[in-house]
């Protein structure tokens, strides 16, 4: 069996809203589980168990809700790292994480030669987006 790594992303009763706008920024197949859905009942029936994003690209991001019986921790110490050579599709995914969300650097062109950009999205994940350079 072939295994992956994948970032699996908590959140504080958002996680719906922050995977169907990772489902806009990617397209790809969106799967969504409630507490509801598997027998729970009362304030977190509707909070998501698990959320999974899997996309045409091969990204694959999973993600859930805390109970309100959990404490949350906001994200820290990591960051979600796109990297690649389509250039307009990674400006495009550049764009919308960052657009209602806080620009920690700007994307632009490194000394490596690559462009790369970073900012924490509207959900508060933090996103790395490298273009790799053309090779000649």
């Amino acid at each position: 069996m072939a295994s992956q790594l994948n970032p699996y992303l908590n959140f504080n009763g958002t996680a719906r809203q922050a995977f169907e706008f990772y489902h806009a920024v990617f397209g790809g197949t969106l799967t969504v589980n409630t507490f509801g859905e598997m027998g729970t009942t009362g304030p977190d029936a509707d909070r998501i168990m698990h959320v999974a994003l899997e996309t045409e690209r091969g990204y694959t991001l999973f993600g859930s809700d805390v109970t309100s019986e959990m404490q949350y921790t906001a994200p820290a110490g990591f960051s979600v790292s796109i990297s690649g050579d389509d250039g307009e599709a990674m400006r495009g995914y550049w764009e919308r994480l960052s657009s209602a969300g806080t620009t920690i650097m700007p994307l632009n062109k490194q000394v490596w030669g690559d462009e790369f950009g970073m900012c924490v999205d509207q959900f508060g994940v933090p996103w790395m987006v490298n273009i790799s350079a053309p090779q000649m």
